[in-house]
């Protein structure tokens, strides 16, 4: 698919993008390790880019990022501060994670899937938590199908509702794990250049995705991960155009 990055962003809500740095991270499964020694630096609003093989580790690292899966080894810092010691709720209202599949309430309108975290979680009166969904909604193309059910939006509104709902945390981080990998063809690109302008308006974002033009175009940083390693990182133009290692030139002759 042939990705053109948007316009330059000049409104729309703007966000404060906490840095993210992983230090010599390791998870496992059992007595299967599957991340061994990660390290990787994010700036503050700046958009990283993981790309690899299946099976390689993309989605573990991300969901030990954001503690679904406790990491074994290494830390992870949030603005400097140990993400590990946080409690996991607190942390999670820090760094949002969607995922390809939107986990939306099928009984519950776009709103009120977007409103009902700001109401449990964060324990905002009905009316704020309302207001502030609207808004979200608003920023990623939604206002009108507010009130429509998940049966009744497209998987690609579907999955903005869920970039919404995330969005209305106000996290510092904002983690994408394949979130175009289970929509149709023609809808991935509405939610490619939301991503887009999100990074324009000041979100850090680590984003595992297949899709290689978004991360040519829009990534500040590319890292290449292999059977659980990062194998190289860099910016997009020298891993896409003059990748070091045999390994990402094979991966890269096999999906270009």
């Amino acid at each position: 698919m042939t990705y053109t990055s948007p316009v330059p962003v000049t409104d729309g809500h703007l966000y404060q993008g906490s840095s993210l740095e992983l230090v010599n991270l390791g998870m496992a499964y059992g007595a299967i390790d599957v991340l061994r020694d990660v390290s990787i630096s994010v700036a503050p609003g700046t958009t990283t880019c993981i790309v690899g093989p299946s099976g390689s580790g993309k989605s573990t690292m991300l969901r030990g990022i954001n503690r679904l899966h406790e990491p074994k080894s290494g830390k992870v810092l949030l603005a400097g501060e140990d993400a590990l010691a946080l409690r996991p709720d607190v942390l999670r209202r820090r760094i949002g994670l969607v995922f390809q599949h939107f986990n939306l309430f099928p009984d519950h309108t776009a709103l009120e899937n977007v409103a009902l975290s700001l109401r449990k979680v964060k324990g905002m009166r009905k009316q704020d938590a309302l207001q502030v969904a609207n808004e979200r909604l608003a920023e990623v193309g939604l206002a009108e199908r507010a009130d429509h059910r998940p049966r009744d939006l497209s998987g690609g509104q579907q999955q903005r509702v869920a970039i919404a709902r995330a969005l209305a945390m106000e996290p510092e981080v904002m983690l994408f794990d394949e979130v175009t990998s289970a929509l149709d063809p023609e809808l991935v690109k509405g939610v490619l250049n939301l991503m887009a302008a999100l990074g324009q308006r000041g979100m850090t974002m680590v984003v595992v995705t297949h899709e290689m033009n978004f991360a040519r175009r829009v990534a500040d940083q590319v890292v290449f991960m292999d059977e659980g390693r990062v194998v190289e990182i860099g910016p997009p133009e020298r891993i896409f155009d003059a990748p070091r290692s045999p390994r990402l030139q094979r991966f890269l002759s096999q999906v270009l």
